[in-house]
Order: C-alpha cells, then structure tokens, then sequence
C-alpha cells in the first residue's frame, strides 16, 4: 500500500506527498472520508490529484491512498437501463442506500453483484481463446444478448478449466487460462485506454434516426461523429433525444455532462414509456444513461465523457453499433478550463488549457465502424452537443470540434423562435458521410443524391431571393423566382419541419422521406413548366394536390406507401387537367 499526505488544497485539485512510486493516472483515496481521485500529473516527490467529490471540509495532512490501478469502468451484465453519475456510481442504488442528497466517499457497486445471471455457453473446457473470445451470452435485458468475452488483457491461450452453463453472479469465476487467470462474467477496464479491435472499415452506412432533415439532406454514418450546437433554446438536448429515441443504433449511451437535471429528468420519464419501434419494447431496454448535472463536483465532468465511451465500445466489441449522445462537450470543456485555472496553466484563447483541442480529439476519434476481436461488425457513433455563448460559433469549442467531426447540425435562432423543429439550419449545417452512404441509399431509390443537391440549391436560391423580397417586396419578382419561394416552403413545412409529438410524423421511414421530397421536387418540376409557357403562378398555388403534399408527413403512416402514389397521381391529374385549360384558353 502506497500511502501520501496533503500539503495543498485548491478547489477540486488536491497536492499531495509521498505518492512517488504511484503511476500516471492512478486512482486515490483522498482524506479521511476516501474521495474517489485521480492523479493527473507527478512533479518531483508532489503528486497533483484530480478529485471526482466534493472536497469541503478536507484538510492538509490528510492521508491518500493509492488503489495502484488506473481509473477504470466496470463491464459486464447489467449495466443497461442504469444511470450513473460521471465515475460509474448507481445514482438509483445510491439514493435507496442514504437518501437523495450523495454523501462524501460513498460508494456501491456499479453492478449488482448479487444478482445470478443465467449464462449460456458458446465455448468448452480445451478451447483456444484470445482475447475478445466469446465464452458465452447472458440475456442482458429483452433487447440486448450480451456477449461474454474474453479480456483485452488476458494473456493465455487455453481455456483450462470451465464451468459451462449455470447461474452465476459477475463475482463468481467461470473458468481459467492455463496461467491461472481468472475469467468471470465482468471485468475492470482503463477509462481512458481506448479498447482495441482488428481493423477499422469504412463508414458507408447511415444511422437512420427518422428525422428528415438528418436523413436526407444532413446524413451520418455508423461509426461517424457529428455535432450539434446552438445558443440557449435551440433545441440541441430536443434534438439529441429525438436522435436516441428513433434511431437504429442497437444501444444508445446518453451523457449529460454538466447540463441542467431536468433534462435528465425528461430522459428518465420518457424513456421507459417509449416504445422501440424495431423492438416493440421500452426504450431504456437498450439505454445507459450517465447523469453529470450543473450542480455536481465539476471535476466529475472531465471523466463522465470517457466513462460513456468505454461502455460504449464494450458493447461495440459485442457487434452492436452504439450511438453516444454526449450533452454537452462545451460544459465538459468549461470543466477542463476551471481545473486548468486550479493548476495554474497558462491559458489560451477564452481561457481554455492549450490542450482542449488535444482532449477533442481523444474523445471523438474513438468513434469508428470496425472489425472487433470477437469478428463482428460493431460501431460507435458520436453525436456531441456544444453551447456556445451566445449562438457564437466562432469560440474555441465550436471551432475545434469542427476539425474532428465530419456531420455539423447547426441549430438557427431564427428556426427555433418560428417554433419550427428541428431547428438545424440547411445553410450553415453539412455532412461529409452523403457521398460515401450514396450506395446504401441508391437501393431505395438512385435519385437521392439527386434530389437532395437540387432541394438544397432551391433553399440556398430562396435565402438569396429573400434578401430582395425583404427590399422590394415578393410582387416585384418574376413568377419564375415566386415560385422557388413557394416551393421552399414546401420543403420547409411539408420535410424539414418534423412534430416529435405527432404519432405519424415523430418518426418516418427512408422511403417515406424520399418519397415526400421527390413529390416537392417534381410539383416545382411540373410547375415550372407551367409557368414558364405562360400560366398564372395564382393558378399553381391554388391546386389542391400542393396542400396534400405538405399534410403527407402527418396523413400517411410509415406502413402505407400507397398513399403517397395516389398523391402523385393527383400531381399528375392535377397539372395535366391545368395544362389541357392553358392549352384550351390560348386556342380561344
């Protein structure tokens, strides 16, 4: 046992003596009340340590003692549908153990370790194994199989002895390697040692969230980064919760770092009523959450967000594809900048420690679509909210978040305050993934490239006419352009806006998406035709078929594509029914 004393206290970062022979990044228990803590840094014979607890009422001369191991998750059985604070403590076990407020060094497991797991075998006593080796599954909840797998750091090769099938708790050991090590249903794993895979492959499929403005014009990829910022009320937490409830990731890892605890309280409430639509379970069957609130010590916040990327490449190593909402990076950077000040680092732009853009990086280039040990195909995908002061997209944590992420949703003020959700802006917001996804999406339809540069040049035309419209009023313009006008709004009330409470229209299909945009499209295809032989524009935007096909997200279930032919049958009627009375009107 190592074993060191305070010498100096300041806030969350404690100096401490005697802890020389301690490794970088060890967990400590500080004080007499054991805080969990960390060592961040070693400077001749003074340990600096990070601590993830309230620190009131510690004094100098206090001792810390080192666990001599880093700071680690634990993974096994268990831990879907649990929330967690920033170090992996069971907010819910905690609260029916002392009551609602966290006391100093309080501690419980992260899983149940009474809890009997039936497992099921896929291995036999003599095996060759590696690590990643499946040994056999738990059924975790109704929606997840969890594989158990042989450690990283397991160094044997023979499983010498193994239990086989039977109920076990995640203490109890189920076999062992010809070298004697232990394997059980769980085991410890660095935080911040990104878990090791075979090969990392191409990021050509979507994460489908049913959102269209995501979807079509704004994709990301399985295994992609994207980011999602936004002043106060755009509707980032609205729309990263959206993104969890509907999308096809098999497990969603939300963490809400440093936010406010109501919006944890939503997730919370929400969750369980939720119905997974692949599934036809709840929700939180497929959900870790991870509650890091404003009001929590703020050190706990620079390690909530590589806790929830562990977990979820535990779970990617099983095969699943993961999605993580991360909410939001821009407190989790404030919570860096604060320890930096506490250090006495020289800052740099804003305040922030020179290395933030170091930090991003760790963080979002564990992201990927790979080949894992065991030989599936797994993913995590990461979509971090940022909070810029203002909506000012030009600080420090926007701007180097850009530099590691290819999706951007930029939230526009102007959206939100018209009530129109998903606020994502189509000027500023882009996806590098639309190229490399085109494949998958070519078999609904090959005109989806198509048709989302074409739609996207129309919104871009229409913000340019604006600024004339805006001058001189719609009337002075020509019909052509009038037009575009009508045909943007289209697009803007009959796709991009979505009601996430709408039975229908919270979630929509790839094809139903496609298939409303090309309605819009071949309206202003027909209708420029028109036009352009001298028909009314009045005439246009009193045909009937133009009302169905803004109300199609609301009228036609996600089941019932007939629908939408017989939409495009009356565009076909419609305008051929208004070209026979042009034709018949010049004749006269």
């Amino acid at each position: 046992m190592i074993e060191g004393k305070i010498t100096r206290i300041s806030g969350p970062i404690v100096y401490a003596e005697g802890l020389e022979k301690c490794g970088l990044y060890d967990v400590v228990d500080v004080g007499e009340n054991k805080l969990i803590g960390e060592i961040i840094r070693q400077n001749e014979g003074m340990a600096t340590i990070q601590v993830y607890e309230d620190v009131s009422g510690m004094h100098i001369g206090e001792s810390v003692v080192s666990n001599e191991r880093p700071l680690s998750v634990r993974l096994g059985p268990g831990l879907v549908g649990t929330i967690y604070d920033g170090i992996q403590r069971p907010l819910k076990e905690m609260y029916e153990d002392k009551g609602a407020f966290l006391l100093p060094g309080q501690r419980t497991s992260p899983i149940d370790e009474s809890k009997k797991w039936d497992f099921v075998p896929t291995a036999k006593e003599g095996d060759a194994i590696a690590p990643g080796f499946v040994l056999g599954t738990v059924q975790e909840t109704g929606s997840i199989v969890h594989k158990i797998m042989v450690p990283p750091s397991i160094k044997g090769k023979t499983l010498a002895t193994f239990k086989g099938a039977g109920s076990y708790t995640i203490d109890e050991v189920i076999g062992t390697t010809e070298f004697g090590e232990e394997l059980k249903l769980s085991h410890y794993w660095p935080l911040r040692k990104p878990r090791p895979f075979l090969e990392k492959l191409e990021v050509n499929q979507p994460l489908v969230t049913g959102q269209r403005v995501i979807d079509v014009f704004f994709p990301l990829s399985k295994g992609g980064t994207a980011a999602i910022p936004g002043g106060f009320g755009t509707g980032k937490t609205m729309t990263q919760h959206a993104v969890a409830k509907w999308c096809d990731a098999d497990l969603i890892v939300y963490i809400g770092c440093g936010e406010r605890g109501n919006e944890m309280t939503d997730v919370l409430t929400e969750f369980p009523t939720l119905i997974d639509p692949r599934t036809g379970r709840s929700l939180m069957e497929r959900t870790i959450l991870i509650a890091n609130t404003s009001n929590m010590p703020v050190a706990a916040r620079e390690v909530s967000l590589y806790s929830g990327i562990t977990l979820a490449e535990y779970y990617r190593d099983m095969g699943l594809h993961v999605a993580i909402m991360a909410d939001s990076t821009s407190r989790w950077a404030e919570a860096l900048r604060e320890l930096s000040g506490r250090m006495e680092e020289m800052p740099a732009e804003e305040g922030y420690p020179a290395y933030l853009p170091t930090r991003l990086a760790e963080f979002y280039e564990r992201a990927g679509r790979v080949n894992t040990l065991c030989g599936k195909e797994g993913s995590v995908s990461v979509i971090g909210a940022v909070s810029p002061a203002g909506g000012d997209f030009s600080e420090p944590v926007t701007q180097h978040t850009k530099r590691f992420i290819r999706c951007f949703w930029a939230l526009d003020r102007e959206l939100a305050n018209a009530r129109h959700y998903p606020a994502i802006g189509w000027i500023d917001s882009y996806s590098e993934y639309a190229e490399e996804i085109k494949e998958w999406w070519d078999k609904f339809d090959p005109q989806w490239a198509t048709v989302r540069i074409k739609a996207l040049d129309l919104l871009k035309k229409e913000q340019r006419l604006q600024q004339i419209v805006r001058l001189i009023g719609a009337d002075a313009l020509p019909d052509s352009d009038r037009l575009v006008l009508i045909v943007s709004e289209m697009i803007k009330n009959g796709f991009l806006q979505q009601n996430a409470f709408d039975t229908i229209d919270a979630y929509s299909v790839p094809q139903k998406q496609l298939k409303i945009l090309l309605l819009i499209m071949d309206f202003y295809k027909k209708a420029l035709d028109v036009v352009k032989a001298g028909c009314p524009l009045l005439k246009v935007s009193e045909l009937a078929v133009r009302n169905e096909i803004v109300r199609a997200k609301l009228t036609v279930p996600n089941d019932n594509m007939e629908m939408l032919s017989t939409i495009s049958n009356h565009l076909v009627d419609q305008f051929s029914e208004l070209e026979r009375m042009y034709r018949k009107d010049t004749l006269v």
